[in-house]
């Protein structure tokens, strides 16, 4: 199976490999970008080839996608999007994403996912695309709700993380319904 790269305005979003591992460790060695991710931080390079390690098997067996971000004008590594807990039969997968702190507030995330959901609904043919997120990442949730996501409900105690469990909220998006959007885009700027 091959990789499927794609391409945005401002990014390529590539498969991630080991030269990739010193800057994927640069960003989730932050407290800022793994305090709502579900992940402790990484305390070493060794870590970070683990997480490319575990990209790749779930691409291979199909449970997963995750590409690494990277800015078009400076050939810069700046995170990470994709697709989790992928299920064919279903339908079904989650989106997932972060970003260096020094790229936040620039639009590149919500460029990122907007891409991976056009390849997830019209590619790869799911029907629904789930979110969770932490109550208290209001970012990342207004992001989602600018792109059509919908608040479901909350999660109790759904991630362990620093040592104590963690209530998420979950948003899910679902392909009619980006469709839909899609068309409205489209006739909104001719």
């Amino acid at each position: 199976m091959v990789f499927p790269e794609l391409e945005t305005k401002r990014l390529h979003l590539i498969e991630i490999i080991e030269a990739n591992a010193m800057a994927l460790y640069n960003i989730f060695s932050l407290d800022e970008v793994t305090r709502f991710y579900g992940l402790d931080n990484l305390t070493s390079i060794k870590e970070a080839f683990h997480i490319i390690e575990s990209f790749k098997n779930n691409f291979h067996s199909k449970r997963g996608i995750r590409w690494g971000i990277i800015h078009k004008q400076t050939d810069q590594f700046i995170g990470t999007v994709g697709i989790n807990n992928w299920s064919s039969p279903n339908k079904r997968a989650e989106i997932g994403y972060e970003l260096h702190p020094h790229f936040w507030r620039n639009g590149y995330t919500t460029e990122a996912v907007s891409k991976i959901l056009s390849y997830a609904f019209n590619d790869l043919g799911l029907q629904r695309i789930g979110a969770v997120v932490y109550p208290e990442n209001i970012a990342s949730a207004n992001m989602l709700k600018k792109i059509g996501f919908q608040h479901e409900g909350l999660l109790r105690d759904y991630i362990y993380q620093g040592g104590r469990s963690h209530e998420v909220n979950v948003f899910s998006l679902l392909k009619k319904e980006f469709l839909e959007s899609s068309i409205k885009k489209a006739g909104s700027q001719k």
